[in-house]
């Protein structure tokens, strides 16, 4: 098959104007595949041959103006088409095959009551799975789709469906889109639906979901109506779609779609058991990511792939303060939550060789197999952090000023950075331009020290930045109470680089912070004084966000060998269990038991880390047994569970049906608890079939293939590798349960032979199944826990030897330089 090229793209754009979709699909005959016939009108510019695209199962017929084409000539997915200038019509029907990857036209049978349901997601070239196509998003075309679909099925699509008298059900027409964003949802939904502001807006899940998605269905609408409205105060150009319809599918990629009309979500945010309320609000700041997307990114799309990042890093920072804004009665700590996780995900893909611009130049995006590989911390966390500093520098008024100039100057068209810089630096006397090209178009992590000189009651600070970009940042400076904690003296704007110190008065600060309210993107150290103050009193800083850059700035301090991860785990000791912040906590347990036990820390060594984790988590149970904390007491449980090193006490939480004190046990910490005792040799495939019994449903086989893969068998291993590599027949979200239970620090003696068998069997699965599986393979097949020489020099070989698909190369490339990272941190 063959990769769009940037060039090719803009070849045909320049070529073709294109008007107008006619899609028929019938889902009615079978499981395995579908039909699809599309109808295209569109323009040649001039005589010339050019291609439209397709993957077909079998390509039955496609004509030309009432001309045949002849299907033999369809090379890999292209199908040339020899055009005459003027008007045209391309008429292709097909039989496609459905997908178990996520990808194209997704179809999945629920195991709880064997209904079926089909989704598409046609991102970046996977329209192609599902009609043909002139696939590149600058060549915007109305869609108008209908499909047959089998009795008690409903079908959803990006603009209002209605079943008519032939059966069929039919979509309006849409406006101007690009084909990523075609979008069809089909199945035998339940649906809650309201009417907001004119206009429908529904929620749709599986039905064996239905009771989970009503006890929530209240709270997603008022996210979702919340949000609708803030967007309409912020932007100047209304909603330009004819519905709002969500519908949370299985076995789904990403976090969501922004399909216009009809965002697809993982259902995974419809709980079936409890969640703490900062993953309530992330599901609201997806909710509202997307919601974004409406405007930035559809009806103002990017020219070409390069640019992604204004996409995704505009819906990220919008996702996060529009939930502040919108739901902070019950949200209003959004900004801690990223700087705890997504900020930090930025971070680690900035320091890596993978590293690129959050505008990458055109030439580093040549083609759709590089531009998928953009898809990363870089694209999201990164530009989002980046947004959130301009915003902080030229000022929100300006900022939301230029961005409506952009939507007025290009709706319902494309945009590339120029217009988009040009459109922001119409609304400011600011050098938007030369901000750009600071912040866009370079790599890499600043890194922020303050230097403080000075005697008695005058101190004066100095920044110092290593690095090239200019920041606008907060300084919190703090004092010492009566009480032995701290108090905020001032907190003070300061411009890096300086043009002059900052003038302190009053006596030397037991603390001076950088960037306080996190509003820039770069790393931070402390001084000398602030560091002991930090490490011995950081549950006494009143702020949330405050501490929240407190420990991110000790975990990049760890991830760059200048804090052994022994002190990270003191300080985690010492301030952890007094922490009332929830991000706080679930953040820094995670580093701590997935980053600093798993890897950061020698086999020796790693029976200390755990039970530094496992006292951190009983004071967390002690201190929340009153149930003030729910969210609080729910992470010390996983916790406690997940760093077992015995299986009594766990044991004996499943067969009660209970932790102490609460909470009963729902599925999810059953199957939590099943798949560490798995790790730990206490339970058998007999225990497993009887826990799948009691939940047959997706997330059952699910848990049940995790602790299957997790058993400390020779027998278990090898049939879980089976599964993995040796068949194509899981799907991509029973592949990752698979890969999940496989490698375990505590079998490390069982599993080392599979680690040279990894990387061939990877990468030929990458080969067959595609870039969506390489990314599973590659995220959660990897062998992470073997932390050696002897692996990273196997993995390097591999890498600089081996054929493999971009994405598998990419992925591979990343684990590496997280494996050598993880080497230097323990030496």
């Amino acid at each position: 098959m063959s990769v769009l090229t940037r060039d090719e793209a803009q070849t045909r754009a320049q070529l073709l104007d294109v008007h107008h979709y006619t899609v028929a699909l019938d889902l009615t005959t079978g499981a395995e595949t579908f039909e699809s016939t599309s109808r295209i009108r569109f323009t040649a510019r001039a005589a010339a041959t050019t291609f439209v695209e397709l993957k077909p199962d079998v390509l039955h017929s496609a004509v030309l103006d009432g001309t045949p084409l002849d299907p033999a000539a369809l090379d890999g997915n292209r199908l040339p088409v020899t055009l005459t200038e003027g008007e045209h019509t391309l008429e292709i029907a097909a039989t496609m095959r459905y997908s178990r990857t996520g990808e194209g036209m997704h179809r999945f049978t629920d195991p709880t009551d064997g209904e079926s349901y089909a989704y598409t997601q046609l991102f970046m070239e996977d329209v192609q799975r599902v009609f043909a196509a002139f696939d590149q998003p600058d060549l915007k075309a109305v869609f108008e789709v209908s499909a047959a679909a089998p009795e008690g099925w409903t079908v959803l699509s990006n603009s209002i469906t209605e079943q008519r008298a032939d059966g069929r059900w039919y979509a309006a027409a849409t406006p101007l889109i690009s084909t990523y964003l075609v979008c069809v949802a089909a199945g035998p939904w339940h649906s809650v639906r309201t009417e907001h502001a004119g206009l429908p807006f529904g929620i749709h899940c599986r039905r064996s979901l239905a009771p989970h998605l009503d006890a929530d269905a209240d709270e997603i609408l008022d996210v979702t109506k919340a949000c609708y409205d803030r967007y309409h105060e912020k932007f100047d150009e209304p909603y330009p779609f004819d519905s709002y319809d969500q519908a949370f599918v299985p076995e789904f990629n990403a976090g969501a779609m922004e399909n216009p009309g009809l965002v697809t979500f993982r259902d995974e945010f419809v709980y079936r058991s409890a969640v703490t309320d900062t993953e309530r609000m992330t599901r609201a700041m997806v909710i509202a990511h997307e919601m974004a997307h409406m405007w930035f990114g559809d009806l103002v799309t990017l020219r070409w792939w390069d640019d992604i990042w204004l996409n995704e890093s505009f819906a990220e920072y919008m996702g996060y303060q529009t939930v502040n804004e919108a739901c902070g009665d019950r949200f209003a700590d959004t900004w801690i939550d990223f700087g705890v996780t997504r900020k930090a995900w930025g971070y680690e893909a900035d320091q890596r060789p993978s590293t690129h611009p959050v505008a990458p130049a055109p030439e580093d995006v040549p083609d759709t197999a590089s531009a998928l590989l953009n898809f990363d911390g870089i694209s999201y966390a990164k530009g989002a952090s980046a947004l959130r500093q301009l915003v902080a520098w030229m000022g929100e008024e300006d900022f939301l000023a230029g961005i409506n100039i952009h939507f007025k100057r290009h709706k319902f068209g494309n945009a590339s950075l120029a217009d988009f810089i040009d459109n922001l630096a119409a609304a400011t006397d600011r050098d938007v331009h030369a901000w750009a090209d600071e912040w866009l178009r370079t790599t890499g992590v600043d890194v922020l020290t303050p230097s403080l000189a000075g005697e008695g009651n005058r101190w004066r600070l100095t920044v110092e930045r290593a690095g090239h970009r200019p920041h606008r940042l907060s300084v919190g400076v703090f004092d010492r109470d009566a009480a032995g904690g701290l108090e905020l003296r001032e907190r003070v704007w300061v411009d890096v680089p300086q043009a002059a110190p900052l003038e302190l008065e009053g006596p030397r600060p037991a603390l001076v912070m950088l960037n306080d309210g996190d509003l820039t993107y770069t790393k931070m150290r402390f001084d000398e004084v602030s560091a002991e103050t930090a490490l011995r009193s950081l549950s006494r800083i009143p702020d949330a966000l405050t501490r929240a850059v407190v420990w991110n700035a000790l975990r990049d301090m760890v991830r760059d060998g200048e804090l052994a991860p022994a002190d990270y785990l003191e300080t985690a000791v010492a301030h952890l269990p007094e922490e009332t912040e929830l991000a706080v906590v679930q953040g820094v347990l995670a580093f701590a038991r997935t980053q600093i036990a798993d890897r950061y820390t020698a086999a020796a060594d790693r029976p200390a880390a755990l039970a530094a984790i496992g006292s951190i988590t009983r004071d967390l149970l002690r201190r929340t047994e009153d149930g003030d904390a729910p969210g609080l007491r729910l992470t010390a449980v996983r916790t406690c569970v997940d760093s077992a090193t015995t299986p009594d006490k766990i044991a004996t939480w499943l067969s009660d049906g209970t932790v102490h004190g609460g909470p009963e046990l729902d599925p999810e910490l059953r199957w939590r608890i099943l798949a560490r005792l798995a790790v730990l040799g206490a339970v058998d495939e007999a225990a497993i079939d009887t826990e799948l019994a009691r939940d047959p449903s997706a997330t059952g086989q699910e848990g049940a293939a995790r602790c299957r893969a997790a058993l400390p068998t020779a027998a278990a291993k090898e049939a879980a590798w089976a599964a993995m590599f040796d068949s194509d027949d899981l799907s991509n979200y029973l592949f990752t349960a698979t890969a999940q239970g496989f490698w375990k620090p505590e079998q490390a003696e069982l599993v080392r032979d599979f680690v040279p068998r990894f990387y061939p069997a990877a990468i030929a699965m990458a080969g067959r199944r595609g870039p969506a599986m390489a990314a599973v393979a590659g995220r959660s097949a990897f062998p992470a826990y073997a932390v050696d020489a002897e692996s990273l020099a196997l993995g390097e070989r591999h890498l600089a030897e081996d054929e493999m698909i971009p994405a598998m190369r990419r992925q591979l490339a990343d684990q590496l330089d997280d494996l050598a990272r993880a080497l230097r941190v323990r030496g």
